[in-house]
């Protein structure tokens, strides 16, 4: 019987740490993009919409020995500006459960933005959804929480 209740009280002391539930803030915090070539730390605006900007990059300098810079921006005043610490997440208002609209991605890579969506099926995994007018015409992306 001494057992049974040991049991039954570790039980009931681990399942928070089990069951760690998703909510409106657990978008916050660094995720590594798919790739896992950057980091992008998540953070709620004053505004109460959240951002994302890069705060880690694999290759953050060029072969020139200088910071890696928005290259293939379209707009030629921008192109010189370092990536590093560059908000390329906008606007993504939660809207129920684990569930984020309205929000703007840029992508440096190909010097595009696109409107984007995000869930969060687990603590631990963002999904966002780029895409340009309807989301089913997109690409969905998957991050992973950084430790």
């Amino acid at each position: 019987m001494k057992h049974l209740i040991s049991i039954v009280l570790l039980f009931a002391l681990c399942l928070p740490l089990m069951a760690q539930k998703v909510g409106k803030e657990s978008i916050t915090g660094k995720w590594y993009t798919e790739n896992k070539d950057s980091i992008v730390q998540v953070f709620k605006t004053e505004a109460g919409s959240y951002n994302g900007k890069l705060v880690w990059l694999k290759d953050s300098i060029a072969k020139d020995g200088k910071p890696v810079v928005d290259k293939n921006n379209p707009d030629k005043k921008l192109r010189n500006r370092p990536l590093m610490n560059m908000v390329i997440l906008t606007g993504l208002q939660h809207k129920k459960g684990a569930s984020y609209e309205g929000g703007t991605i840029y992508d440096p890579e190909s010097g595009k933005s696109y409107s984007c969506k995000a869930e969060l099926p687990d603590i631990n995994t963002l999904k966002l959804r780029g895409y340009v007018g309807v989301s089913l015409m997109g690409k969905t992306t998957t991050w992973t929480r950084a430790k």
